[in-house]
């Protein structure tokens, strides 16, 4: 599992990026720990929520339309999001550059843009025996 440290500044206005890589066939997960700009664990709490997808990047076949959803969830105690799909669906990934970003929503409804970046996917090469 990928883990990265990031600090949400949500006054800053403007997302962390963060690049992720893609092994078709296999289960991804990432974590990112989420800091303050104190750098302290920040104070998510019950009730903040979060979403994320992948779009395919512009240029040749690119889309608006989703490419995967992420299940992603947030940690209230270890202050982290985490980010995963199954092996059935990075299996089916068509290799190449796609975009994605994380989403949270206040318990107060207030939504960041907390993090935004590039995803590269890699086929699908061969499968244990």
């Amino acid at each position: 599992m990928a883990t990265r440290k990031i600090t949400f500044d949500p006054d800053a206005g403007v997302p962390v990026a963060s690049n992720l890589t893609i092994y078709g066939g296999t289960d991804f997960n990432a974590k990112f720990n989420v800091v303050d700009v104190s750098n302290v664990g920040y104070g998510f709490t019950v009730g903040w929520s979060v979403s994320s997808q992948m779009i395919k990047s512009a240029g040749i076949g690119a889309t608006t339309i989703p490419t995967a959803t992420f299940t992603a969830g947030i940690n209230t105690i270890t202050k982290s999001i985490t980010l995963n799909l199954p092996k059935a669906t990075t299996g089916i990934i068509t290799e190449g550059r796609y975009e994605y970003n994380v989403l949270v929503k206040s318990g107060v409804g207030t939504v960041y843009n907390i993090i935004n970046g590039n995803i590269l996917v890699y086929p699908v090469i061969s499968s244990a025996p």
